[in-house]
């Protein structure tokens, strides 16, 4: 989450932005967002309406989700998707950038 924070300005500046969903309810998340000043939405999904709609994984033996990073374009459509395997397996900044840029170039 401090990667996102920290880089934030990137994505706003090529026309994206990002929305955080997870499984705790909104007093958690608020407490969370002030504590760490995280610049950009925070969805809790406590009921894991999103988490099924969008088949995040559950680890049973962690009691928990697994990350998933997805990139949506503006019709809804999910152009880019990354399930990780634990909690250190997500994508670097870089990455999602890199394909944020193609989809802005492609949609030219």
């Amino acid at each position: 989450m401090a990667r996102l924070r920290d880089e934030y300005g990137l994505f706003t500046s090529r026309g994206a932005d990002i929305v955080a969903v997870g499984p705790d309810g909104p007093p958690a998340f608020k407490a969370y967002w002030d504590e760490h000043r995280i610049p950009f939405a925070g969805l809790p999904d406590p009921t894991h309406v999103a988490a099924k709609r969008y088949k995040q994984k559950v680890n049973i033996f962690r009691l928990g989700r697994l990350p998933l990073v997805c990139i949506v374009d503006q019709n809804g459509i999910i152009r880019y998707a990354h399930q990780g395997g634990s909690m250190s397996d997500i994508p670097e900044n870089k990455i999602l950038l890199e394909v944020i840029d193609l989809l802005n170039a492609a949609s030219k």
